[in-house]
């Protein structure tokens, strides 16, 4: 599905960031800030378990249009709360479970959702919207993007979603305050690794959310560096059983390592969902792979590359998607399968430049 819509002005955007013949995602941008500036009911999904990229691009972007005067909700499938870190994020109070957003919403907003099966238990809203002829924006930076909106906003080369997100919070003319600052910050500072994999366009943006006054220190530690103690213990428990496969993934290595259901008792999913940036760092492996648990015989894959193998193309092959460098799938049966089908798309996925 693909659309346009009109392109009368925008209030506040003269002045702001303009197009140039070399910005293919200006018009895009423009006619996305056009139909939500005439909006008046909005309703923004970030994916199932939204991480700090998902969550606070929708949040941000639910802010400023409630700052000015639309109705707006946030929700996401599942789980039913947002994940304790993140709960910091929602000032507003604009958060709604999942079975309170409307069953047609008149203008919905999907962020950082590379397809609709990641929509989870709210896909069918999507479908309703668009059978009805209402508007679906999906705003995103994946690679393998479905295109299942009417309108798309989605820059491959962003390092998060936010980083689109304040593009469009520019045209909208929207005044930068320190809740919508936080929230955009936090998705930055985790998809880029802590700038890690930040350009200086990135950095500027950065620079820009210090000055709105947001704290790097306290953002970060909540967000990244906090974990209860009994994360420990699992961490113990899960890397002694790690492994590690040289000649896998062309020969550049495979490192893996297994969250069961018995690790994760007591523990958030984030705590789980940090497990891969430990493993990640095996110097002998340029692809790390957790394989989590979530009932018998039913898994979340998280992978990550180090810059020689696209593990979004693995990722593709056995169901899922992502980037480059970060993806995952879910998938069931044994974890002896799962990992036969991960090293068989490893063999076949393409080399990095």
């Amino acid at each position: 599905m693909s659309g346009r819509i009109g392109t009368a002005p925008v209030d506040g955007a003269e002045g702001r960031e303009e197009t140039d013949g070399t910005d293919s995602l200006g018009p895009a941008l423009h006619d996305a800030a056009d139909l939500l500036a005439r909006a008046d009911d909005v309703t923004l999904l970030a994916h199932v378990n939204p991480d700090a990229d998902a969550l606070g691009s929708a949040l941000a972007l639910g802010m400023a249009l409630r700052h000015r005067g639309a109705t707006v909700r946030v929700s996401f499938g599942t789980p039913a709360e947002p994940p304790f870190s993140l709960r910091e994020l929602d000032a507003e109070g604009i958060v709604v479970p999942a079975d309170e957003v409307p069953a047609t919403p008149p203008t919905l907003v999907v962020l950082d959702t590379g397809s609709l099966q990641r929509v989870g238990a709210l896909a069918d809203r999507v479908e309703a919207t668009v059978a009805a002829g209402g508007d679906v924006v999906v705003i995103d930076h994946h690679v393998a993007n479905t295109r299942f909106g009417t309108h798309h906003v989605i820059d491959e080369s962003a390092e998060a979603t936010v980083v689109i997100v304040l593009r469009l919070l520019d045209l909208l003319g929207v005044e930068m305050d320190l809740p919508i600052a936080h929230c955009l910050y936090a998705g930055l500072v985790t998809d880029t690794r802590s700038f890690r994999r930040a350009g200086t366009a990135t950095h500027r943006m950065a620079m820009r959310l210090l000055e709105a006054g947001v704290d790097p220190e306290t953002t970060t530690r909540q967000l990244m560096d906090t974990h209860p103690f009994g994360w420990l213990g699992m961490l113990s428990e899960v890397l002694s059983e790690a492994r590690l496969e040289p000649e896998s993934a062309r020969g550049l290595g495979l490192v893996h390592a297994t969250v069961r259901l018995a690790h994760s008792e007591g523990l958030r999913g984030e705590e789980l969902d940090s497990v891969i940036d430990v493993v990640r760092t095996t110097a002998e492996a340029d692809v790390a792979a957790v394989l989590k648990e979530t009932a018998p015989d039913r898994w979340s894959v998280s992978l990550r590359s180090d810059g020689r193998i696209d593990v979004g193309w693995a990722a593709s092959a056995c169901g899922g998607g992502g980037h480059h460098l970060a993806s995952g799938f879910t998938t069931e049966g044994s974890a002896e399968d799962l990992l036969a089908a991960l090293r068989n798309a490893l063999t076949e996925a393409p080399l990095l430049d």
